[in-house]
């Protein structure tokens, strides 16, 4: 188990079936004002997956455990949950699972909303041994990430900015659940990095994500067309 004896986090509520609300509010955080910037994360996304990873008392992880990993978070934090596992090639159906709750939260963060999930999407789950798989090969990266992250170009992280973010972040959430060959990588891992530089306030790790989302749209674009080329000349060579 991983030592965090500066800010435990409470212990996550399990998901049980027929018995989650009607709607999971997420956080006690208040929305700031305009203009002004949100609070940092108290503890690191990296430690807190490690610790809902190593819990033996847990069969399954529900999505609902996610959410509630991470109370008074920013809304970026819980976004870049739903995104990272989707960098790194997972089990079959991940992306549909966690793609989901991110096309809702970015729209939050769009409109500028607390975030919430409805129970249909919160009580979703997959089994620990693939979530602890996950965590092992995502926490040590983004463990090294949060350590480059600092305060700095402001602009790219004011209120107004962090809307237009969640509007292109929106965008790329709908991709990733788009049933594309390893089309979900590169969405995913820009949007983690704008989390990231939102979560720290680092305006330059959101201009790196905002140009990386711009060239994976690109690259999703061009997969897509080569197949549907691809169907139609197989088609033409049937029927010709």
């Amino acid at each position: 188990m991983i030592d965090d004896s500066s800010d435990k986090p409470e212990p996550p509520r399990r998901c049980e079936p027929g018995k989650v609300d009607p709607v999971i509010p997420i956080g006690d955080e208040p929305q700031p004002e305009p203009g002004r910037p949100r609070r940092q994360a108290r503890t690191r996304l990296s430690r807190r997956l490690r610790q809902l990873a190593d819990d033996p008392s847990r069969d399954r992880i529900a999505i609902a455990d996610l959410l509630l990993l991470m109370p008074g978070q920013a809304l970026a934090a819980l976004i870049l949950i739903f995104a990272a596992p989707n960098v790194v090639p997972g089990p079959p159906g991940l992306s549909a699972i966690l793609g989901l709750p991110m096309v809702y939260l970015t729209f939050q963060l769009m409109l500028g909303r607390r975030p919430w999930l409805p129970p249909v999407i919160a009580g979703r789950s997959f089994a620990r041994s693939d979530f602890a798989a996950m965590v092992q090969r995502i926490a040590p990266l983004l463990a090294r990430l949060e350590k480059l992250l600092r305060p700095r170009l402001p602009a790219l992280v004011s209120w107004n900015a962090e809307r237009i973010v969640g509007s292109f972040c929106f965008l790329l959430s709908i991709i990733i659940l788009l049933p594309v060959p390893l089309g979900n990588m590169l969405p995913a891992l820009a949007i983690s990095l704008m989390m990231l530089g939102l979560l720290e306030r680092d305006g330059l790790w959101v201009g790196i994500g905002f140009a990386l989302g711009i060239g994976s749209l690109f690259i999703v674009a061009g997969v897509v067309y080569a197949l549907i080329k691809g169907v139609f000349f197989l088609f033409a060579r049937v029927f010709d």
